[in-house]
């Protein structure tokens, strides 16, 4: 049996940490990511006897405004569990999760069925290879953790990884988590399994959950790994184990680490500490007011933009670059023309993009009204593309009016009677280069052309200068 004989079904399993000033069930300010270990605990988040946990609501708005924007079902009732196991990094020796019942049950998002989204608390950082023995930061214990379980419909390491990316864009849209992979605030779990294309309908392989997926090259790299194994495993008539397994980023290949465990083996029974909760009578979680916090969503961007005219390439750069998306969104009420919006479009994604990043600025400090108003005027051909690229920095970030420093410094596209001088000058400065045109190198023309183009700061059409270079020289 070859490896195309072979089905493979993939789920996956996302946690997120939510972007709330404070912890799930205390006080303690949210930061993970602090410099100094364990200098944002309590005794609350730390588990100390006698201490009651408090529910974060603004965490539980922010999933079930997920929900909303993944089309789900919002629960009416919910409640938090305990998950029991003792490791180090959970100080209460358990977790504080959902499991009977869950804030959001359904959705989709990229075609990929959503099984739930839940919330709980997320546990310490281990740091382990310090020196003969691991410590432990306790400023992540207590984090607020969204976990996100799609169904097994996914059947490929691309089409997993595609769903993580466009997910992280989500939540960056609704600004629940800034879901940074390197930073541990997105992390992805799959759950792999491996079948014959012949055994009966519905069958499915034994399931293996690859952990430590920490980018999304990753994601894709580790599922590829892994259904290979599976496959090479099955072939050779072996079992595969349903365990848990790591992955191991320089040897690009998955390693076991501990028998899988199965729900019983938590021993979850509901907080006595925490309230149940019937979301329909608490004012915070009302669904409308929630739904009316949801902004344009990314595939909605992507239509609107390409409606609008753009390419599918530019269409999905501006969705997924989200601050310059609104900042275009501004731009395009500004200049009230889809034709001139498109042009605005190019030069943003052309120059300004890399105008940002190599000065380290951000667009929300840009000028909508000065590129605009830029874009009008390269668009009504009174300036040069070449001339728009040397004044974006100055009307993007500067305020400089563009049509003033334009009559100020004489930038205005020249006509063919203003440029028959500067044309004359540079052939009698350049003859040389001039028999070497006659001679029929195609270069000298063009060395001509740049000599023109600098001269008058851009503002000549190279088509013009092309037009009379050609004329003058006979």
């Amino acid at each position: 049996m070859t490896h195309e004989e072979y089905v493979t079904t993939i789920g996956l399993e996302i946690h997120v940490e939510l972007k709330t000033e404070t912890k799930m069930f205390c006080a303690s300010p949210n930061r993970a990511d602090a410099p100094a270990p364990n200098s944002y605990v309590c005794p609350i988040c730390m588990g100390h006897p006698g201490t009651l946990p408090v529910i974060n609501k603004k965490a539980v708005e922010s999933v079930i405004r997920v929900g909303l924007a993944l089309g789900s079902t919002i629960a009416t009732y919910t409640e938090f569990d305990r998950k029991n196991y003792f490791y180090p990094d959970i100080p209460k020796g358990y977790q504080i999760s959902q499991y009977l019942y869950p804030l959001v049950k359904g959705g989709s998002l990229l075609g990929v069925d959503m099984t739930r989204v839940h919330l709980e608390e997320d546990t310490a950082r281990s740091l382990h290879d310090q020196g003969s023995g691991s410590l432990i930061d306790y400023n992540r214990a207590g984090v607020p953790l969204m976990e996100l379980v799609t169904e097994p419909v996914i059947h490929d390491a691309k089409t997993a990884s595609d769903f993580a990316k466009e997910l992280q864009l989500l939540l960056r849209t609704l600004d629940v988590s800034d879901a940074h992979m390197e930073k541990g605030q997105m992390r992805v779990e799959a759950n792999i399994s491996v079948s014959r294309a012949d055994s009966p309908a519905g069958g499915l392989g034994t399931k293996v959950e690859v952990k430590n997926l920490n980018s999304f090259k990753s994601v894709e790299g580790a599922i590829a790994f892994e259904v290979g194994r599976q496959k090479d495993l099955l072939e050779s008539g072996g079992v595969v184990a349903q365990e848990t397994r790591g992955w191991d980023e320089q040897a690009l290949k998955t390693f076991s680490q501990r028998k899988k465990e199965s729900s019983h083996d938590y021993r979850y029974f509901p907080d006595p500490d925490l309230p149940k909760i019937d979301l329909s009578i608490v004012d915070s979680f009302n669904i409308s007011r929630l739904n009316d916090t949801i902004p344009e969503l990314p595939n909605k961007k992507r239509l609107k933009y390409e409606h609008l005219g753009l390419s599918r390439q530019d269409a999905d750069t501006l969705a997924t670059n989200i601050e310059e998306g609104v900042f275009f969104d501004k731009v395009t009420i500004a200049v009230e023309n889809p034709a001139v919006a498109v042009l605005a479009a190019n030069y943003l994604i052309s120059d300004v993009f890399g105008m940002l990043l190599m000065q380290k600025l951000s667009i929300k400090d840009a000028s909508v009204s000065g590129f605009a108003n830029l874009m009008r005027t390269v668009f009504e051909g009174k300036i040069t593309s070449r001339v728009a690229k040397d004044l974006l920095h100055e009307v993007l970030f500067l305020g400089i009016d563009p049509m003033t420093v334009i009559q100020e410094r004489d930038l205005g596209v020249k006509g063919a009677s203003e440029l028959v001088s500067v044309v004359d000058q540079i052939l009698q400065d350049n003859q040389k280069v001039v028999l070497e045109y006659r001679s029929g190198k195609g270069a000298a023309l063009q060395f001509l052309i740049g000599q023109g183009m600098r001269l008058t700061k851009g503002s000549a059409s190279p088509a013009s200068l092309t037009a009379l270079f050609i004329e003058r020289i006979g």
